[in-house]
């Protein structure tokens, strides 16, 4: 398959290297400058750069749009006269902006368009991609598009309006999980523990959780009972956390970026 992904920002490259080293498809690549693009081709030698993203789009079959919101219109502009709207598949990563005003921009109200929102884990083939398409683009085509997605995680096939809970949840809700275990580890050094060592610890204790909950299906909050103990060390370290207003905090912060 021959992807073309237009910016090579923090999501583009995610997206870049996470294919990059499944290594099964023809991938180009755009950006602005010659020096963001040689540091990819220098990693990936195998992968085409340019920076004209009307020559990066002819012959792709996936275009994947990763600039930043504010440009999608006028990188459409630049690409429409370009792309074979009968058969090129258009995925958008910029945060709300929907298919609809996809379409409006490419000046093709059939375009083949998906809203797209993974996360920088990417890379790693780890991320909580939300797959949304476009009203009447075609099962076949959805499932072309969620397999290539899989490739780089998991992937969650929803409506347009559920993307921005799925992005606060798993494209911001990484960052907010980085903060918890950079949390972890200043407690950890407070307790005596240099901070490398803090790091790998709370690391491993976030995989550890997520591995327990994923391999016994368990609810976390009866998870959380196997390693409470009656007048134990874990029930003193939770009651500090709700007396602090952890889940309220954890709630509001998920929920401020649904807020206009």
């Amino acid at each position: 398959m021959k992807i073309t992904i237009i910016g090579a920002g923090n999501m583009g490259g995610a997206l870049i290297k996470g294919w990059a080293k499944k290594g099964d498809h023809e991938l180009t690549v755009t950006a602005r400058t010659e020096d963001t693009l040689s540091r990819f081709r220098n990693e990936y030698p195998q992968i085409k750069t340019t920076t004209d993203n009307k020559e990066a789009v002819r012959r792709a079959d996936i275009i994947v749009l990763a600039v930043k919101p504010w440009l999608i219109e006028e990188v459409c502009h630049q690409i429409k006269g370009e792309i074979d709207f009968t058969r090129q598949v258009i995925l958008s990563v910029a945060a709300n902006v929907f298919t609809e005003s996809l379409r409006s921009f490419l000046g093709c109200p059939t375009a083949i368009v998906f809203y797209v929102m993974p996360n920088i884990a990417a890379e790693f083939h780890e991320s909580m991609t939300y797959l949304a398409p476009a009203a009447h683009v075609s099962d076949e085509t959805t499932a072309v598009v969620r397999r290539l997605m899989l490739q780089v995680g998991k992937v969650n096939l929803c409506t347009e309006q559920h993307v921005a809970a799925g992005n606060m949840l798993s494209g911001c809700g990484i960052a907010y999980v980085m903060r918890f275990i950079h949390a972890m580890m200043e407690g950890g050094v407070e307790m005596g523990l240099y901070p490398a060592e803090a790091q790998q610890i709370a690391m491993q204790a976030m995989k550890g959780a997520v591995a327990v909950l994923e391999g016994s299906g368990l609810h976390p909050a009866v998870a959380i009972d196997k390693v409470t103990t009656p007048g134990g060390l874990t029930i003193r370290g939770l009651n500090q956390l709700d007396h602090a207003g952890f889940n309220s905090a954890v709630i509001r912060c998920l929920k401020a970026g649904l807020e206009k």
